[in-house]
């Protein structure tokens, strides 16, 4: 997404996420196993923090250590049985014990991506991205960065539209045009897809799935896009850390220095806190 696009009012997509209903809990997943492990976990009877509400919408690479791809392994162009049309996108990952997931949307970005991606590595931590296709097709070394550090790709369609005031057939242009500049960077399509706005409809639950896409959501919304300040943007996600819990932030569609600098604070605060920083497998 690129920072002129005119985002609609928050509040009232909201709603229309809202009428949607409370996202689902996801039931046929794992964790990556190729996860860090976590650091020591809290001290007894310090309970965690409660999640969040419903949602609302570079340094120098370090050269010893290399995430794996989780791809490494696997059988070539392997991908999961098509999903079910969902009703619903996916909000929390129940499943995956003491752990949360951080996603960040809108890019590819050279002024921030590489400034994210430097610091999950330097705490071996995982990741997922949702990506614009016009922001992949322009930054594909970025895109093969984030695989080859094993960070799930995920689409966010190709020019971050409202989704609902669409055809059809835009709705399939818009993702099929991300997957396709992702499979062909990637040698894969992406497995996961995330509305622009968090604004679903069924046309676009059913086209995600007939592009074999899961659609994910999110529980902690950090609301970075506003540029509320760093301060405010950790405070958000360690206010609302929990087993479970999806993290949205953003890498691009505006000035996210805001955003890069909050990831190097609450990074390491979540995994002194005992959590596990992964992402989920589809199974």
């Amino acid at each position: 997404m690129r920072s002129d696009h005119i985002r609609p009012d928050r509040r009232t997509l909201l709603k229309v996420a809202l009428g949607l209903g409370t996202a689902t809990t996801l039931h046929l997943i794992a964790a990556d196993p190729a996860s860090t492990p976590t650091r020591p976990a809290r001290a007894a009877g310090t309970p965690p923090a409660a999640a969040a509400g419903p949602p609302a919408g570079l340094p120098a690479r370090p050269p010893a250590y290399r995430l794996q791809p989780m791809t490494a392994g696997a059988p070539p162009r392997f991908r999961p049985a098509r999903p079910p049309v969902r009703t619903r996108p996916f909000e929390e990952l129940p499943d995956l014990g003491h752990s949360m997931v951080l996603s960040f949307d809108d890019g590819p970005d050279a002024r921030y991506t590489p400034d994210i991606l430097a610091t999950l590595r330097k705490h071996r931590v995982r990741a997922m991205f949702f990506v614009c296709g016009e922001m992949a097709d322009a930054h594909p070394d970025l895109l093969r960065e984030m695989a080859d550090d094993g960070h799930v790709v995920g689409n966010h369609s190709w020019s971050h539209p409202l989704v609902p005031g669409l055809s059809r057939a835009a709705i399939r242009d818009e993702l099929g045009r991300t997957s396709d500049v992702v499979d062909s960077v990637l040698g894969t399509a992406p497995l996961w897809y995330r509305a622009p706005y968090g604004a679903w409809n069924r046309n676009s639950f059913e086209i995600g799935a007939d592009l074999g896409m899961e659609p994910m959501a999110w529980t902690v919304d950090t609301l970075d896009w506003t540029t509320p300040g760093t301060g405010t943007i950790v405070r958000r996600v360690m206010d609302g850390a929990a087993p479970g819990v999806v993290v949205l932030s953003h890498d691009a569609g505006g000035n996210r220095s805001q955003s890069v600098a909050a990831l190097r604070r609450y990074l390491p605060r979540l995994l002194d806190e005992g959590y596990r920083i992964t992402v989920p497998q589809r199974v």
